[in-house]
């Protein structure tokens, strides 16, 4: 069992007999009363987000998720294709439910897939990826990387702002976790 004020981003507990994964979380003080917990979760199963609050004292069963590494295949229909490295196996996951993850995910692409028991429940993405530019705004000649940035299109269609000095083509390191860009990657 775990109580709400111990729950963090990234964690998935069991309510009411639904899979429930924490998106955001806080604490909260209101000027008279006691202290609430703030969060926003989603139904792994359903892909539902709600905010909700609860007291801090109120105890969950949390949920024991295994992660194995896969390389992504392919998309065709709706459905995303992963294959376990080891053991070839081929697993599919509705493209709708990670449809945030497919941003940062390239053509054989290493990713872990998330299980509950036997029941494949989602996509782990590492903490940052590489990606080149497809689209963005022509660069501006001394521009320095304090300026306030420019929209840049990714290979995968995410909108990440960018320094001005930032060219078509270049490849950077996007923050999976933020969608912000990190630095070049090289060319």
């Amino acid at each position: 069992m775990i109580s709400a004020v111990d729950l963090r981003a990234g964690m998935t507990f069991i309510q009411d007999g639904k899979l429930i994964k924490v998106l955001e979380a806080s604490h909260h003080k209101p000027g008279k009363g006691n202290t609430v917990m703030r969060m926003k979760l989603r139904d792994v199963r359903t892909g539902a987000t709600y905010d909700t609050t609860l007291r801090p004292d109120e105890k969950f069963e949390k949920a024991h998720i295994d992660t194995k590494t896969v390389q992504y295949l392919y998309t065709m229909d709706d459905t995303g294709f992963f294959m376990d490295l080891e053991s070839y196996d081929q697993y599919e996951i509705p493209v709708d439910t990670i449809e945030e993850e497919m941003k940062y995910i390239l053509e054989n692409m290493e990713v872990k897939i998330q299980f509950y028991g036997a029941e494949v429940i989602g996509i782990q993405l590492p903490t940052t990826v590489v990606l080149r530019v497809a689209e963005t705004q022509p660069s501006i000649k001394g521009a320095t990387v304090t300026g306030s940035g420019k929209p840049a299109i990714m290979e995968t269609g995410l909108t990440v702002n960018v320094p001005d000095f930032i060219e078509a083509g270049e490849l950077l390191e996007v923050n999976t976790a933020e969608g912000s860009y990190v630095k070049r990657a090289g060319k």
